[in-house]
């Protein structure tokens, strides 16, 4: 148990040198970014690649956390700037990405004319002088990543105007504090947790499909170092069929950015209980971004839901 206890606390002193070092350092994991011929910048890569899903990051977020709520203890409105700041962003990628539904609509309607009616096998988009020719049934597979962005950048932002199917047995008959408290510790016990694992776990699913050798979370900084010195890309290009989409790395780019837009709001929605519990029920979805619908109805709807 006390073992237990000085690893906790020794990361989390670690946690905060390591930031600093990290940040007055960036070219020690960021080389790659402006060369991939020298060892040194393999060697960078494979650095991002372990401290990005490791120990030592999530301490770093962990003391990142702190530091934020406890400065919004003495300082509230910086705190609620922080919420806001959150929210607004979420909320807007949220509602770009929404517009991927008109285009996944749009483009199966082209699909469906082209094939059916004129007959075409293949679509070639050229605006740029550059041509890019892929068969129809490639633009046809295509139509997954539209869903997947919908389904992963739109989480938050439904999260913020509370579309989430929500089973309530007792949380709309306790008064406003309780209320406040259930929230702060379902988002501490389940939201945070769960998107920590899946963070941990789509971050190696993402680089095997980058790079080879293959990494894996069972991999030591050292051992990733030597596995650096054949590092090479290998995009996964492959698909479900001969002249399908075989862009499907893409897929894992957008769990990734999942978990990492879903934790950020975990995170706001946590400061905002806890604000709104100190403020009492005036503070009730104090400065929240909802979207007007425009219709009584549909807004009344939404509120029931």
């Amino acid at each position: 148990m006390l073992e237990a206890i000085s690893w906790f606390f020794t990361n989390l002193a670690l946690a905060i040198y390591n930031l600093g070092y990290a940040l007055l350092n960036p070219g020690s994991w960021l080389a790659w970014t402006g060369s991939w011929e020298t060892l040194e910048d393999k060697q960078s890569l494979m650095r991002l690649v372990y401290y990005g899903a490791s120990v030592e990051f999530f301490f770093v977020t962990l003391v990142l956390f702190l530091a934020i709520t406890v400065a919004g203890y003495f300082f509230r409105d910086a705190l609620w700037g922080v919420v806001r700041g959150l929210e607004a962003g979420l909320n807007w990628i949220g509602r770009i990405a929404a517009w991927a539904g008109l285009i996944m609509v749009l483009q199966q309607i082209m699909i469906v004319f082209l094939q059916r009616i004129f007959r075409v096998s293949e679509i070639s988009i050229g605006p740029f002088g550059s041509v890019f020719t892929r068969d129809l049934s490639w633009y046809s597979e295509e139509l997954k990543l539209y869903n997947a962005m919908i389904v992963c950048l739109c989480v938050a932002w439904t999260f913020i105007q509370g579309g989430h199917v929500r089973v309530d047995l007792v949380y709309s008959a306790v008064s406003h504090r309780t209320k406040r408290v259930i929230d702060m510790c379902g988002t501490m016990l389940f939201m945070i947790p769960s998107l920590v694992l899946i963070w941990l776990f789509s971050w190696f699913f993402f680089w095997r499909s980058m790079i080879t050798p293959a990494t894996s979370a069972s991999d030591q900084l050292d051992r990733l170092l030597l596995k650096a010195r054949a590092a090479r890309w290998n995009v996964e290009t492959i698909g479900f069929s001969p002249n399908g989409f075989d862009a499907y790395f893409l897929f894992k780019v957008l769990i990734l950015l999942f978990a990492a837009t879903a934790f950020l709001q975990a995170c706001a929605f946590f400061w905002r209980s806890w604000l709104e519990y100190r403020e009492g029920d005036l503070s009730a979805d104090r400065y929240l971004d909802k979207d007007v619908l425009g219709d009584e109805d549909a807004e009344r709807v939404a509120e029931i839901h």
